[in-house]
C-alpha cells in the first residue's frame, strides 16, 4: 500500500505491508524505496510492519529547494514524523548505503524512537573527527583510486563526493541520459559487472573527466532487469538528480550538527551487513575492526562473499534471512 505523510519535509511517500512490530527501510543513492521491493513481503509474511519510504529529495517525497534542507537531522526529523505518523512509538529502523547512514544517527540521536539498527553496505563511523570535505579532497590525490600496486597514474583526480559538491555539475552529467547514467552506476558497483582489476576506478573522475566515462557499457548486473532499471529512471526524469545530490552537499554541515555526539557509540542492538567485493569495505575497514567499540550492541556482522555494493538486491534471499533471524534476536 502506497501512502503519503506529513512530515518537515512536507510529506514522505511510503510502501508499506504486513501488521506488527514496525521495520523502517532506509534507501541509498540513487534508488527509492523500490530498493526493499524484495524485502517488504519477506518481513511482512514473518509477522512484521515492513515501511519503505522515498527519503527526502526522491520519488513522490517532498523536494525542499535549499540545499541546507538536507542535513542529516532534518532527515531524523523526518524518519520520527514517519514512525508517529503510522501510529506507533517505536520501530527498528534498518538502511543501506546512505540509508544506512541516516539509520545510525537516527538511532544515535533518537535512541527513544528507534529501538534497534541494521546496516547495509556502509558501517557506522562515530560523529566527529576531521572536517568530511578535507578527508575526500585527499582521496583526490594524484594517483588516489588506482588498483592496490598499480602503476600511479600522473593525473590528479576528483572522489566522487567531492565531485559531487558543486550544485549543477553532476546534474549535467547524469539528466541528459539518466537511464543511461543509472545503468552505468549500478553495472559500476556490482560484483558481477564491476570494472575488472586495473581498471580506472568509476569512484573518482579524471581531471576534467566525468564519473560515466569509467562506467560499464551496454550490460546490467544479475539483480537489474529492465523493468527495475525502467522505475529508477522514471523517477529521477520525473524528479531531477538535485535531491537526492543536495544530500553530499550537507556532510560538512552534518558534521558540526553532530558535534555534541562526537565519538559516541550506538548502544542499541545493531546489525551489519556488507558485500565482500564493496570499495566501502576497503575504505571503512577501521570502521569494521572498531565495531566492539563503536557498536557494543552488535548482534551479527556478515560479509557477503563475492556480493558487491547492492547488498539486498544482489543477494535478496541471503540477506532477508539474515534481517529475519536478527529481528527475531531482538528483544519485544
Amino acid at each position: 500500500m502506497h501512502r503519503l505523510l506529513p512530515s518537515p519535509a512536507g510529506r514522505i511517500h511510503l510502501v508499506e505491508q504486513g501488521s506488527g512490530p514496525l521495520v523502517l527501510l532506509l534507501h541509498g543513492f540513487p534508488e527509492s524505496w523500490y530498493a526493499w521491493r524484495h524485502q517488504l513481503a519477506a518481513l511482512a509474511a514473518a509477522g512484521y510492519r515492513a515501511v519503505a519510504m522515498d527519503v527526502r529529495g526522491y520519488g513522490r517525497s517532498s523536494r525542499p529547494e535549499a540545499v541546507e534542507a538536507y542535513r542529516m537531522l532534518d532527515l531524523v526529523a523526518d524518519n520520527v514524523a514517519v514512525v508517529e505518523g503510522l501510529g506507533e512509538r517505536s520501530a527498528v529502523v534498518v538502511g543501506h548505503d546512505w540509508g544506512a547512514t541516516i539509520a545510525a544517527v537516527s538511532t544515535l540521536t533518537r535512541p527513544d524512537v528507534f529501538r534497534a539498527v541494521g546496516l547495509l553496505g556502509v558501517p557506522y563511523t562515530p560523529p566527529g573527527g576531521p572536517r568530511p570535505s578535507e578527508v575526500f579532497a585527499r582521496m583526490g590525490a594524484a594517483g588516489a583510486g588506482d588498483e592496490p600496486g598499480a602503476r600511479p597514474r600522473p593525473r590528479p583526480q576528483e572522489f566522487y563526493v567531492s565531485y559531487f559538491q558543486r550544485p549543477g555539475r553532476a546534474e549535467a552529467e547524469i539528466e541528459p541520459d539518466v537511464r543511461g547514467w543509472l545503468a552505468g552506476f549500478y553495472a559500476a558497483l556490482s560484483a558481477d559487472t564491476m570494472p575488472a582489476p586495473g581498471a580506472p576506478d568509476p569512484h573518482f573522475t579524471g581531471a576534467g573527466g566525468t564519473l560515466r566515462e569509467r562506467f560499464p557499457v551496454g550490460v546490467l548486473p544479475s539483480w537489474l532487469g529492465e523493468r527495475d532499471l525502467d522505475v529508477y529512471a522514471g523517477e529521477f526524469e520525473r524528479t531531477g538528480m538535485t535531491g537526492a545530490l543536495n544530500r553530499y552537499r550537507n556532510m560538512d554541515r552534518d558534521w558540526a550538527d553532530l558535534a555534541d555526539w562526537a565519538g559516541r557509540p550506538i548502544t542499541r542492538p545493531s546489525l551489519f551487513v556488507g558485500g565482500e567485493r564493496d570499495a566501502s569495505l576497503a575504505w571503512l575497514a577501521d570502521a569494521v575492526k572498531a565495531f566492539p567499540e563503536t557498536l557494543p550492541g552488535l548482534i551479527g556482522s556478515h560479509i557477503l562473499d563475492g556480493c558487491g555494493h547492492f547488498v539486498q538486491q544482489e543477494r535478496p534471499e541471503q540477506t532477508n534471512r539474515i534481517l529475519l533471524d536478527w529481528l527475531a534476536s531482538l528483544p519485544a
